[in-house]
């Protein structure tokens, strides 16, 4: 793309931008009288619900991973990752223990490492275990499950393990081969990037990274979080709540409500909590377990910069994974 269309472009996104924000400041809708179904409001509210509430750890993600980008050194990576593959799982999982970061926000992150030489597997551990790990979801999820604590440490625990687990399934089938996307267009962009602030001071540097970031991971956050909106509208959840009732089929349909409803792992417990009347214990664990390893919008963020082979696998292993180890919980502590 030259330099006029790319000035085009930027023109236009910033005119669009200008244009949303004086119809929100400045006009007036109420005398319209054209009326929008409820169910479209709906579609609204939830998709403008999902996206607040997601973009300021999306924020935090860019910068984590653009600091991350500016100045963590692959050999400072390499350096403090134990070399045998297998004993690297357990630091991993203990390093996702401190990282505040959900599920909006990881996907960034453990890509800048994955580049800059972390394992795919480790990548794997922190992916599934960092957004349930971190301290922030411990302390929600303790509080929205006071008087039923038992659940608290039940997430915390399964997802140690599960983290684990994910990490050494992956590397038995991937072995580390590199997974991350990359198009010619976007090798020769990067390429042109990394020259041109090769000049500039390393906070600039780590802003630019961050905002290209932000902008590129932003997309995906949209598309996602407006197919979780019409999701949750249109779905039929008195179904679901029939289904709920099976000790089989209830940790199932809370993983495919963890799925849809896209929940920020910092606020998920408080909806779960809202469920404590119809779903068992163990379907409960399985949406506060399943829902922040993988939902619809960072599923759309996978696709776009992991191979799709990996995505699909990485899916449907830690569904299974999931799945099994909740029935397993179910059989032997409830």
């Amino acid at each position: 793309m030259n330099k006029s269309a790319m000035i085009v472009k930027e023109f236009i996104g910033l005119a669009l931008i200008a244009m949303f924000f004086y119809l929100f400041l400045f006009v007036d809708f109420q005398g319209f009288s054209f009326e929008m179904p409820k169910r479209f409001l709906n579609v609204n509210t939830i998709f403008l619900s999902i996206v607040l509430e997601a973009i300021p750890f999306i924020l935090l993600g860019v910068f984590v991973s653009a600091l991350i980008q500016t100045f963590v050194s692959e050999e400072l990576v390499k350096r403090f990752l134990p070399k045998n593959a297998i004993i690297a799982l357990l630091p991993a999982a203990l390093l996702g223990a401190i990282f505040p970061i959900c599920e909006c926000a990881i996907v960034p992150v453990v890509r800048r490492l994955i580049k800059k030489g972390m394992p795919l597997h480790v990548g794997v551990v922190l992916l599934v275990g960092a957004p349930i790990l971190n301290p922030v979801v411990f302390a929600s999820t303790y509080y929205a499950f006071q008087s039923t604590t038992e659940i608290v440490y039940a997430r915390m625990g399964l997802a140690f393990v599960i983290s684990i687990v994910m990490g050494l399934i992956m590397y038995l089938l991937f072995k580390n081969r590199n997974q991350l996307k990359w198009s010619k267009d976007e090798l020769i962009g990067r390429m042109k990037a990394e020259e041109a602030l090769k000049d500039v001071g390393k906070i600039k540097s780590t802003l630019f990274h961050a905002s290209d970031e932000f902008f590129e991971m932003g997309k995906y956050l949209i598309i996602g979080a407006l197919i979780a909106s019409l999701f949750q509208t249109f779905l039929d959840r008195s179904i679901l709540m029939e289904l709920g009732s099976n000790e089989t089929t209830s940790p199932a349909i809370m993983m495919a409500f963890g799925f849809i409803l896209s929940l920020c792992s910092e606020a998920d417990a408080f909806v779960a909590a809202s469920f404590g009347g119809t779903f068992s214990a163990g379907s409960l664990i399985a949406f506060l377990v399943y829902g922040p390893m993988i939902d619809l919008k960072n599923t759309f963020m996978l696709f776009a910069f992991f191979k799709a082979k990996f995505v699909v696998t990485f899916v449907i292993v830690v569904t299974i994974v999931v799945y099994v180890s909740v029935l397993v919980y179910q059989q032997i502590l409830l």
